[in-house]
């Protein structure tokens, strides 16, 4: 059986610990997320989903328990190798596209794959294919101002997956859409992940949307379990 492309275990994370105050997120959370798999992740505001995502992706840094991604611990790691580890193994899609404003959507996307080292024309080449799988290759030359909410925010896919990612991890994709073009993109992003078969822990509100995930999770009172 193979490896795990994700794998928590007693992951703990307390902010202002030690002080008065303290707010315990993360309570000793278990997850194992496999290649192909992709599982919805629930939670009140508030309750830590943000800061779970930004540990499994190597963002921050638990204060207790192991990440392991590939079958390898990610404990000790230098800020180098967790960057290097990123830019080859995981990709974010967050609720704001955060695109680059003075790139076209094409740049976009082959901004990642040139900062891993990718020729130029490999990059555009792959970049174009991305767009045009998720409908938005007539847009490839424009910037993010003239594309709409929906067009930007599957840019922002594309630009997540532009290293062929093991892991994708979201935070609130669609949570600034309306309820079309939420779809729409989060249609997208079940179609890419079950074309390249990576894993996704995908975070939502929108109990509609979570439904058609392989699995649905709920983070309450710093733990996780399935709905």
């Amino acid at each position: 059986m193979s490896e795990p492309v994700l794998e928590l275990k007693g992951v703990a994370k307390t902010y202002n610990k030690g002080k008065p105050g303290a707010v315990e997120v993360l309570a000793g959370v278990d997850l194992s997320l496999a290649a192909g798999e992709m599982v919805a992740l629930v939670a009140p505001s508030g309750a830590g989903k943000s800061t779970l995502l930004h540990i499994a992706g190597l963002l921050d840094v638990a204060d207790a328990g192991e990440v392991r991604i590939g079958g390898h611990g990610m404990t000790g790691l230098s800020d180098r190798r967790r960057t290097a580890v990123r830019r080859q193994e995981v990709g974010f899609v967050y609720q704001f596209h955060h695109l680059l404003p003075e790139f076209t959507a094409l740049e976009n996307v082959m901004l990642p794959q040139l900062a891993a080292g990718c020729g130029r024309a490999e990059a555009e080449l792959r970049a174009a294919d991305l767009l045009a799988r998720v409908a938005v290759g007539n847009r490839a030359d424009h910037r993010p101002a003239a594309m709409s909410g929906g067009e930007q925010q599957r840019v922002a896919v594309c630009r997540a997956l532009a290293n062929a990612p093991r892991l994708l991890l979201a935070d609130e994709p669609t949570g600034n859409l309306d309820p079309v073009t939420s779809d729409t993109v989060f249609a997208t992003l079940i179609e890419l992940g079950r074309s390249t078969g990576l894993a996704a822990l995908i975070a939502t509100h929108n109990m509609a949307l979570a439904a058609r995930m392989d699995r649905v999770l709920r983070l309450d009172n710093g733990r996780l379990a399935a709905e």
